[in-house]
Parts: structure tokens; C-alpha cells; sequence
């Protein structure tokens, strides 16, 4: 029976993650064994600092991927969302799970239950600024923590609402508490949001073949079309922009933002294509080159360290 170390973050959500891959692979080759090391991230330990503070793309995977590289773990599951933009050298994204829900929810209050001035928590830069272009009246406040931390903060004197992730509530069997559910079409999804990333070293052509056997197609081709959006943009969960493609059969629509940090300004385009790449970056070009959004991507503080 073949042995394969399973690297993750300790969080409870992460830890969802890795036992689903590895039920997946069970599920798919009865004669491997998967042994799961768990490990803490420097985004899971500095709650205190804002994750840009923390140098952006890469705070929630380095240690993980480093277990990876070291030859401690032969592969590693994430968060798609929590990958940078471009390959880590020395590890490939063998495989792209089947995607799970991508919209947002709010927890606490619904979007127009919430009374002016009203205070709005949540994590990422993206759901900040579309908030604030949605509700100006509202104050909208920065976030960190697990999900259940957050799903506790709208209960909280203070806070009326958080925005999280439907598919982590969905996971941690919290969907309970949702209050209502976001258009992906207004507040579009982050980059890779509800699929899970597996990784491997580049060298190990074993473990990368075991891997095809959690490798979603559809939403392989998806999610690889939203991170090469990303990465013409050269930009990470740190600023706000969002993509989102869908497919259908060899058609892929993409759906994609970005904005400044105080949502004055959204820039959204939709654009079909065939090929992610291709596609990513058509759409990332236009919205740069073709519709001022280099203007607004110099408004963005991007963390000196980030990947």
C-alpha cells in the first residue's frame, strides 16, 4: 500500500479540505494510504495584522508548501483562493478539485436590513470595496479570523454583519446562518473561491499522476482562467479584484472586477473565450489598458513581500 503525507493548515475549515481530498483519492484508488500533517500558517498565527500588512498572496500556503519542498509531505491542499497567482518554483498544481459554491453571504443582517451607518465586517479588500460602492452609508470594517470567529462577530454589540464565503459556512455545516446570499454578477467571487488547489513538487511524477485522480476538468479550466487573470494583473487577494468563469463545454465565460479600495470606482467586464489563458489575459488587458483601470491599480498599496 502506498504511503502519501497530506500537508495542511490547521484551521478547522482547512482541515475539512484535506480530509474531502483525501476521502476523494481513497474513494478513487482503495490501495493508497494518505497520512495528514497539519501545520500553522504565519496568516493563521498574525490575526492582528492585516493580511497586506502581511505581504499579500502567500500568507495562508508558505509554511504548507514549504513541508512540500522540504520532502516532509509529498502534496499539499489549499484553498484555491489562498494560492498566489503564479507556479511557487519547485511545485505544480496538479489538480483542481470539484468546484464548490463561489458566492459571498452576509451573516447578521440582510444587505437591506442594515440601517444607515451601520457597521459591516469582512476580510477581503474586494468585499470591502464592493460594499462600500453598494452602500456608501455603511461602515464597512476590516475582518480577520476563522469562520467561526467571524460568524460570532455578527452577534456581537457593534458589528451588524459580516460577509464570509457560503461555501465555508456550507462546509462547517454553519449555513444556518446565513441571512442572505450576494449576486456573484455585483459582489464577484475571489479568484479560485470554493474549489480546493492540490500541489506537489515538480519532480515527483508519481505523486502528481496519483493526483489526476481529484482533478476536476471543468473546474480545472475555470479556475486556470480566473488565476491568469490574476496574474496579467499581477495582483493577489491583498487588492480588490474578483473573477469568476463559468463553462460550458469548450466555452468559458469570464466574469471579472476590479476596483479601487474605497469603491468609488468598479470597473466589470464579461468575455467569452476557449482558452484559459488566452482568456485570463484578454480580459485583464482590457480592463487595465482599455477601460482606466491603470489608473485605478495605481491606486492600490501592494505589500513589498508578496509572491
Amino acid at each position: 500500500m502506498a504511503t502519501l503525507r497530506l500537508a495542511t493548515r490547521s484551521s478547522a475549515l482547512a482541515l475539512f479540505q484535506a480530509h474531502a481530498v483525501r476521502d476523494q483519492l481513497l474513494a478513487a484508488d482503495p490501495s493508497l494510504s494518505v497520512e495528514i500533517l497539519a501545520t500553522t500558517t504565519m496568516g493563521d498565527a498574525r490575526l492582528d495584522v492585516p493580511i497586506s500588512a502581511l505581504g499579500g498572496q502567500g500568507v495562508f500556503v508558505k509554511e504548507v508548501q514549504q513541508l512540500v519542498l522540504d520532502g516532509r509531505a509529498d502534496f499539499a491542499v489549499h484553498s484555491a483562493k489562498d494560492l498566489p497567482s503564479t507556479a511557487t518554483p519547485g511545485l505544480t498544481l496538479a489538480a483542481i478539485t470539484a468546484r464548490g459554491e463561489v458566492r459571498d453571504a452576509l451573516v447578521g443582517r440582510t444587505l437591506a436590513g442594515l440601517g444607515p451607518g451601520a457597521t459591516v465586517a469582512c476580510g477581503a479588500p474586494r468585499r470591502r470595496a464592493v460594499l462600500a460602492n453598494l452602500r456608501p452609508d455603511l461602515n464597512v470594517v476590516e475582518l480577520r479570523g476563522n469562520i467561526a470567529t467571524r460568524v460570532a462577530k455578527s452577534k456581537e454589540r457593534g458589528i451588524d454583519a459580516v460577509v464570509v464565503a457560503l461555501t465555508a459556512l456550507e462546509r462547517l455545516g454553519l449555513q444556518h446562518e446565513v441571512a442572505e446570499v450576494l449576486d456573484p454578477e455585483i459582489m464577484v467571487p475571489q479568484v479560485g473561491q470554493g474549489a480546493f488547489g492540490v500541489e506537489c513538487r515538480s519532480d515527483d511524477a508519481a505523486t502528481c499522476h496519483a493526483l489526476q485522480l481529484v482533478n476536476d476538468p471543468v473546474s480545472r479550466r475555470a479556475v486556470d482562467t480566473e488565476r491568469a487573470y490574476l496574474a496579467e494583473l499581477g495582483a493577489g487577494c491583498s487588492v480588490p479584484v474578483g473573477a469568476w468563469a463559468t463553462v460550458n463545454g469548450q466555452e468559458i465565460v469570464l466574469r471579472a472586477m476590479l476596483a479601487s479600495p474605497d469603491g468609488h470606482e468598479i470597473l466589470r467586464t464579461t468575455v467569452t473565450g476557449n482558452d484559459p489563458q488566452t482568456l485570463g489575459k484578454l480580459v485583464a488587458s482590457q480592463l487595465r489598458d482599455e477601460q482606466g483601470g491603470a489608473r485605478i491599480i495605481a491606486t492600490w498599496q501592494r505589500p513589498s513581500s508578496s509572491t
